[in-house]
């Protein structure tokens, strides 16, 4: 028996799948949308060779890229908390 207050999920339309794509193959995104993605991914060959092209270039990339010096790290996180916090000279209390 279906209720009617329990909607079944309809399936991702590709446009929908770009817009949390980088997300999911990040791992970011929530259990549901997770689901729904990857039912899409194994249903639509088009996006599952964009999410294969997108994940073989994160996987080059991280091999290339040189090893970040911590202190440089700490500094672009605290600029990063400064800004969310409304820019660097904003209050702190805000």
């Amino acid at each position: 028996m279906r209720l009617p207050w329990r909607r079944t999920a309809r399936p991702m339309t590709c446009h929908e799948v770009g817009l949390v794509l980088q997300a999911f193959l990040d791992d970011e995104a929530d259990e549901v949308a997770a689901r729904r993605v990857a039912d899409h991914l194994h249903d639509c060959v088009r996006c599952g060779m964009e999410a294969a092209t997108y994940e073989r270039i994160k996987h080059s990339v991280g091999r290339q890229r040189p090893a970040l010096d911590p202190a440089t790290v700490a500094r672009l996180r605290h600029f990063g908390e400064q800004l969310a916090a409304g820019g660097p000279d904003a209050p702190a209390n805000i």
